[in-house]
C-alpha cells in the first residue's frame, strides 16, 4: 500500500461569482521512503496541489472539488477525513514552505517557534521541550546550535532559516516531509548543504520525501521519481533516469532543454569606460548591551576595486553574507562606504546630495525581489512612470504614457499591462516591469541583484536573453550580482569573486568560470554542477 495515494485531484480558486480551475484532475502516489519530484514552472500548480494534501487552501477564495486523498490507508479529504488535521499537519506530515523568512515567526525565538510544535503534538514539558529543540538544531547542522536557541528569525541567514524549518518539519518524525522549493534563492554551496541534510534525514528517519522545484537540477540529484506538472495538469511521471534520458512529453523536452544559453557579446576594445571602483570598504558597528554602545565594527566589504566600461558586463559571485549586495549598495550611495566612484568619468562619490540625485537617472538598480520591490498599491503604469516624475523628465501626460508603454514593450510586455497590479504578474513578469522602472530613465549602467534567482529555468532563459538584447541596443554597462554560475557564465564579460567582503579572484569570465585559482572559487564551481 502506497503512503499517499492521491486520485482525481482538482482545485478551484473563486473571484466573485466565476471559478478557476487551478488543478485538473491529477492522480500520483507517494511510496515509503521515496522522494518523488513534483516538476513545473510557475502556475503549473505545484504549490496548490501540496497546499490541499493538508487543506492549508483558505475558503472561500479556493477549496478541493473532486478528488479521493488517501494517508497510510486512511482518507484525508476533501469531504469527510478519517484522521484529525491537528494530527497531521507538523505531525504525521510535515512541510517545509517556500520562503523561511515569511514562514517563520519575527516575534518568536528559534527555540519556541520549534517548542510549539512539540508541545502540541507530543505534549512534552518546558525543559523535554527545549532538549529535544536542541537536539534538532544539531541534526540539522545549525552552527552555533546552543546560541541560536535565542535568536530571531532576522539574526540567521538564509541557509540557517531554511535549517530551522527543517527542524521544525522534521520535529515529530513525520512519515510523509513535503518540501516546496527549498533551496530558492539559496547560494550553490548552501543549496547542496541543503540538499544533502534533506536526503540524509530521509533515509535517517525512513520517511518519504515530496520536493516541490522548478530546479531540474535539484531534481536529477535528489529523486527517484518524477511528476510533471504543466496548467494544472499531470503531463508526465517516470522514473528519475527514463525521464532525463527519454521524455516522453514535448513540455518535459522542452524544461530539460530551456535553460541560460549562448555568450556575451565581445566589447570592443575602445568601449569608454562608464563605472569605476577604487578601494571601496563598508564596515557596520557592533552594538551590544542595554544601551547598545558600539563595540567594535564588522567589515562587511574591504578594498574592492574594479571598473565596467560600455556593453559590458561584471558578474559579482559568492555566496550569501560575502558582501554582494552591501557592494552594490555602497556603489548606489543607498549604505556609508570608503573609497571612490566614478561614473561616466565624473566623481560620483564626490557628488553632494542635492547634486546626486539629479545625476542618479544614470545608476539604476533592479533589485532581488520583484515583488517586494513593486508597491501593490500603485499600477504598473505609474510604478515604471515614477522615476520620470520623481526627475520631472516628461512634460504632458500624454508623453509620460507614451513613454511609460515603449518601456514596457522593450522588455516583452504589452500596452494592457499599465492599468494592472503587481499581484496579476508571474514572477518572469515582475522582473520584466522592474527592469522597465529602471531602463525608462535611459541609465548607463544598471545594477541587477540576483534577478534571476527564484525563476523557472524556463523564464531564466528569457530575462537573459532580455538582458542581452538590452545590452547590445543601449550599450548598457551591467554590474550583475549573483549565486547561479550557469547564468553568470550566459552575460558577464570579467567576474569578480567576494568572500566574507574581500576579493579573492577577478578576471575574465572564460578564465575565471573554467580554470579557477583560488580553492573557494573552485568550491563555488563544483557545488553549481557547471
Amino acid at each position: 500500500m502506497s503512503l499517499l495515494t492521491v486520485q482525481n485531484l482538482s482545485v478551484a480558486f473563486r473571484r466573485g461569482a466565476s471559478a478557476t480551475p487551478i488543478v485538473r484532475d491529477i492522480a500520483f502516489t507517494v511510496e515509503r521512503g521515496e522522494t518523488l519530484a513534483l516538476v513545473g514552472e510557475s502556475g503549473s500548480g505545484k504549490s496548490v496541489t501540496a497546499l490541499s494534501l493538508l487543506q492549508l487552501l483558505t475558503p472561500p477564495n479556493a477549496w478541493t472539488t473532486t478528488g479521493t486523498l488517501m494517508f497510510e490507508g486512511q482518507r484525508i479529504g476533501p469531504g469527510e477525513s478519517t484522521i484529525p488535521l491537528t494530527t497531521l499537519r507538523g505531525g504525521r506530515i510535515g512541510m517545509i514552505f517556500q520562503e523561511p523568512m515569511t514562514s517563520l515567526n519575527p516575534l518568536h525565538t528559534v527555540e519556541r517557534q520549534i517548542a510549539e510544535t512539540l508541545q502540541t503534538h507530543q505534549n512534552l514539558s518546558r525543559r523535554a521541550a527545549r532538549d529535544r529543540v536542541r537536539e534538532l538544531l544539531n541534526l540539522v547542522a545549525l552552527p552555533e546550535a546552543e546560541r541560536r536557541l535565542a535568536s530571531y528569525p532576522h539574526e540567521l541567514s538564509g541557509g540557517q532559516r531554511q535549517r530551522v524549518m527543517i527542524a521544525m518539519a522534521v520535529a515529530n518524525e513525520p512519515s510523509l516531509l513535503i518540501a516546496d522549493e527549498p533551496t530558492t534563492a539559496l547560494d550553490v554551496t548552501i543549496q547542496a548543504q541543503i540538499l544533502d541534510l534533506l536526503d540524509d534525514l530521509r533515509q535517517r528517519l525512513g520517511m518519504a520525501l515530496l520536493l516541490i522545484t522548478h530546479d531540474l537540477g535539484v531534481v536529477r540529484r535528489m529523486a527517484s521519481r518524477v511528476a510533471v506538472m504543466r496548467g494544472g495538469e499531470l503531463v508526465e511521471t517516470a522514473p528519475v533516469q527514463t525521464l532525463f534520458t527519454h521524455p516522453q512529453h514535448p513540455y518535459t523536452q522542452a524544461l530539460l532543454a530551456a535553460e541560460p544559453k549562448g555568450n556575451p557579446i565581445p566589447v570592443p576594445p575602445d568601449a569608454p569606460e562608464v563605472v569605476r571602483a577604487e578601494g571601496i570598504s563598508v564596515a557596520f558597528p557592533i552594538k551590544r548591551g542595554f544601551f547598545r554602545r558600539t563595540v567594535g565594527q564588522h567589515e562587511a566589504v574591504r578594498d574592492v576595486s574594479f571598473c565596467v566600461r560600455r556593453g559590458e558586463t561584471l558578474g559579482l559571485v559568492g555566496e550569501s553574507g560575502s558582501g554582494k549586495t552591501t557592494l552594490g549598495l555602497a556603489l548606489l550611495r543607498l549604505i556609508s562606504a570608503q573609497g571612490r566612484v566614478t561614473l561616466n568619468g565624473a566623481a560620483w562619490t564626490d557628488l553632494k546630495l542635492r547634486e546626486l540625485r539629479a545625476h542618479r537617472c544614470a545608476f539604476q538598480v533592479v533589485f532581488q525581489d520583484p515583488y517586494g520591490s513593486l508597491s501593490p498599491r500603485l499600477t504598473v503604469g505609474d510604478i515604471v512612470a515614477e522615476g520620470l516624475d520623481v526627475h520631472k523628465i516628461v512634460k504632458s501626460r500624454a508623453e509620460r504614457e507614451r513613454r511609460v508603454v515603449q518601456a514596457l514593450v522593450e522588455v516583452g510586455l504589452g500596452p494592457e499591462t499599465v492599468r494592472r497590479y503587481p499581484h496579476e504578474f508571474s514572477g518572469g513578469q515582475r522582473q520584466r516591469i522592474a527592469l522597465a522602472r529602471a531602463l525608462i530613465l535611459e541609465p548607463s549602467c544598471v545594477i541587477l541583484d540576483e534577478p534571476t534567482s527564484a525563476l523557472d529555468r524556463s523564464v531564466q532563459a528569457q530575462v537573459v536573453d532580455l538582458l542581452r538584447d538590452l545590452q547590445i541596443k543601449r550599450g548598457l554597462a551591467y554590474i550583475f550580482i549573483s549565486h547561479d554560475l550557469r547564468v553568470v557564465r550566459a552575460l558577464a564579460h570579467t567576474v569578480l569573486v567576494l568572500r566574507a567582503g574581500r576579493v579573492v579572484e577577478h578576471g575574465p569570465a572564460d578564465q575565471v568560470l573554467t580554470s579557477p585559482r583560488d580553492p573557494y572559487t573552485q568550491t563555488l564551481l563544483t557545488a553549481s554542477a557547471l
